[in-house]
């Protein structure tokens, strides 16, 4: 057997059993490909899990993958109301793990990859690159360490584990890290009684712009009618304007316009105050509280909690001895960011893409789903099903396929501004407008809001997983 035949017989490494992941290996094993999947969390989809409480604002119909569903029909299992949008809990008992079942041993649990390279090359080698193998380190829970080869490597790790800081920079405020105990990076589970008193009758700073921040504001107002003296503080980087909530009734995703239109009517209402403009450089102690202190001297109230809901970025350390194309700004592959930037773009006018525009200078290496997007905010799990359809064509040489465009998306009725720190620009079509100057408002519940939403400092698209 020649070297070269011996590879091919190798499978292909999914890195995550998410909802991306999966799907990749049901459009893998469609092609006559053998997986293997590796996740790190003792059961499928494991950051899905962990914001089990949060509503996707895609409906069923947007977010079970079609090679997924031939698997599951013998089976026996019945697709969910299309029309019907599912708590992140429904998407992994009512399809991720029934899928994950499907596939079997082909799902390797409590395995984390610590580390992906070319057998017996590392990152300066060129010597017969291309015609070795990959290797992936894997660790498993109780401590022992193995060593697969794979044919190729497609990361769907996505971004849960690494939330973005409260600090303006990029980087930790000074104090964020010993502050720990009292700053949360996810949308908490108020109907969770030990979440709920954790919050009930404090003060709490929320950091962010985005769906999951509109999220937890108007939670915590409601959480006000029931606990008296809980009060909200926004934490806003820019100053409020006619974009800050969205695409409202414009917008395609008719729950996550929805989303913003509850939030401003939770603002209009008054049960919190926001400092706009501030930029966080500092957490610092305040007897048994915390402050905020902005890069340019102002200091928040002191406030009990901090909720950071500043988006997701990709953990790339143990792809490092690889030779990955990123963007210098999003960390997205190089063809893809100028598609996903979302100073120019919005979920629904990313254009639909694959293997070509996520391709790296090391081959047969993918960043699909969430990953892919680096630190853009503009992901739909619709988008990573199709990314996954064209990768599994490519590998398997179907060059015409992989190419071809087989997705629709939904528009969103928004844009996304103009990479300015202060202000978004106007636009042709009206719908970006001059911003206000930096306020001081109040906010409330307004009506009962639903639980939509997603993270990221944007106009943003994916809930709190990375997926919508």
């Amino acid at each position: 057997m020649s070297e070269n035949a011996s590879i091919a017989e190798l499978p292909v490494a999914v890195i995550g059993a998410g909802p991306i992941g999966l799907a990749a290996a049901a459009r893998l094993i469609e092609r006559g490909i053998e997986p293997v999947v590796l996740e790190a969390g003792p059961s499928a989809a494991t950051a899905v899990r962990e914001w089990s409480h949060v509503r996707l604002f895609s409906q069923w119909s947007e977010v079970v993958d079609p090679a997924a569903e031939k698997l599951l029909a013998p089976t026996g299992w019945v697709r969910p109301d299309a029309d019907a949008y599912p708590l992140g809990g429904d998407w992994v008992a009512r399809y991720l793990q029934p899928l994950a079942d499907v596939l079997g041993g082909r799902v390797r649990y409590d395995a984390r990859v610590t580390g992906v390279a070319r057998a017996g090359r590392d990152r300066i080698v060129d010597a017969d690159r291309e015609a070795q193998p990959f290797t992936v380190h894997v660790q498993h829970a109780d401590g022992s360490e193995e060593r697969l080869l794979a044919r190729a490597v497609v990361d769907a790790s996505g971004t849960w584990s690494t939330p973005g800081p409260a600090g303006g920079n990029g980087l930790p405020a000074l104090g964020e890290r010993a502050a720990s105990a009292k700053i949360s990076y996810r949308v908490p589970d108020f109907a969770d009684p030990a979440v709920r008193s954790r919050y009930a009758g404090r003060r709490t700073a929320v950091v962010g712009s985005g769906a999951s921040a509109f999220t937890a504001l108007a939670l915590l107002a409601d959480l006000a009618q029931d606990a008296p003296g809980t009060h909200a503080l926004w934490v806003l980087r820019r100053g409020i304007s006619g974009s800050t909530y969205g695409g409202g009734a414009a917008d395609q995703l008719p729950a996550r316009g929805a989303l913003g239109l509850r939030a401003k009517a939770a603002v209009e209402a008054g049960h919190a105050g926001a400092l706009t403009g501030f930029r966080t450089a500092a957490v610092e102690p305040d007897g048994e509280r915390l402050v905020l202190v902005a890069e340019d001297g102002r200091r928040s109230e002191a406030v009990d909690e901090i909720i950071v809901l500043t988006g997701f970025r990709p953990d790339l350390s143990f792809l490092d001895e690889l030779r990955l194309g990123l963007d210098e700004r999003l960390q997205a592959p190089l063809a893809l960011a100028p598609l996903i930037d979302p100073n120019q773009h919005s979920c629904g006018t990313v254009y639909p893409h694959g293997a070509n525009e996520l391709a790296h200078p090391e081959g047969e290496v993918y960043l699909v789903g969430m990953k892919s997007y680096g630190r853009a905010p503009t992901f739909l799990a619709l988008t990573g099903y199709e990314q996954v359809r064209s990768v599994a064509a490519a590998l398997a040489g179907d060059h015409e396929a992989a190419a071809r465009v087989e997705l629709t998306l939904p528009e969103t009725g928004v844009c996304g501004g103009a990479g300015l720190f202060d202000e978004d620009a106007v636009q042709d079509g009206g719908c970006c407008s001059t911003p206000a100057q930096p306020e001081t408002l109040t906010l409330g519940t307004g009506p009962k809001l639903i639980i939509l939403g997603a993270e990221e400092s944007t106009d943003s698209c994916s809930p709190t997983g990375g997926c919508c």
